[in-house]
């Protein structure tokens, strides 16, 4: 049977997602869990592989197992074998044809910046520091540019290795609370650093360092080389993972939320 998992984890505490043999990741933390509920090797497909430092609150992955436990086992089974940085929220059995990666309909993501003159400590490794005073309603104005489906060559990194640099962000918030300001993102899909190129792009216009429309600017050049530097991983999450309805994927809890 093929089984999907929603998973949150503290991305400062690992090499990123994806399995790696000379470092600690989440994808190998999980597997090794799973495989030791389900008594045989395991492997575990995600919705969007995060680069190491970046948080994941509505990940979404999924296994194929020939071992009947209930979702309940899945899920305690799994939290009692991790470490204290990821956490299984939920299992459920899943059609043959669900694949948390191809199926997912849209990604949103939230990055978060502290803006105060001294580093954080409590929040250290969870949000992005930036000791200028960041213009909210410039960088909304700004990321207005980029809503709608373009060619974000400018904004991957140069070693993306997607076919292509064509994405639709579907929205594009960005709000204050406080010292912290929220970037929240909604695509179909992202290119590699996609929202952290953006997240820096957005941050030099907050500070008045460039205009607004530089934004566009930016997007229409199609260089990586002539963007906005990258933002660091520390202030990403992946929020959550919209599924079409016929796979009943949960939709996040609001008490998972971390913000």
């Amino acid at each position: 049977m093929r089984i999907a998992l929603g998973i949150e984890y503290d991305g400062s505490a690992f090499s990123g997602w994806q399995l790696q043999d000379d470092a600690r990741t989440v994808q190998g933390c999980v597997e090794v869990a799973l495989s030791k509920v389900a008594d045989h090797p395991v492997r575990v497909a995600c919705a969007g592989r995060t680069d190491a430092g970046v948080h994941g609150i509505g990940q979404v992955a999924h296994f194929d197992t020939e071992a009947t436990r209930s979702m309940r086992s899945w899920v305690c089974g799994a939290n009692a074998n991790l470490p204290k940085q990821i956490s299984v929220t939920w299992a459920q059995q899943v059609a043959d044809d669900f694949h948390a990666r191809f199926c997912a309909m849209r990604r949103r993501y939230r990055y978060v910046i502290l803006t105060r003159p001294v580093r954080p400590t409590f929040l250290s490794g969870r949000v992005s520091w930036d000791y200028r005073p960041l213009d909210v309603q410039r960088m909304a104005e700004a990321g207005a540019y980029l809503i709608g489906e373009h060619d974000f060559s400018s904004y991957r990194a140069l070693a993306c290795q997607a076919k292509s640099p064509v994405r639709t962000v579907h929205r594009l918030d960005v709000t204050r609370q406080g010292e912290l300001i929220f970037i929240d993102i909604e695509a179909n899909a992202f290119l590699h650093h996609m929202v952290r190129n953006i997240a820096g792009v957005l941050m030099a216009i907050g500070a008045g360092e460039r205009e607004p429309a530089w934004a566009s600017e930016v997007l229409e050049m199609r260089d990586r080389t002539l963007g906005g530097v990258t933002a660091p991983p520390h202030g990403l999450y992946l929020m959550e993972v919209g599924y079409p309805e016929q796979f009943g994927i949960p939709r996040l809890s609001q008490t998972s939320m971390v913000w």
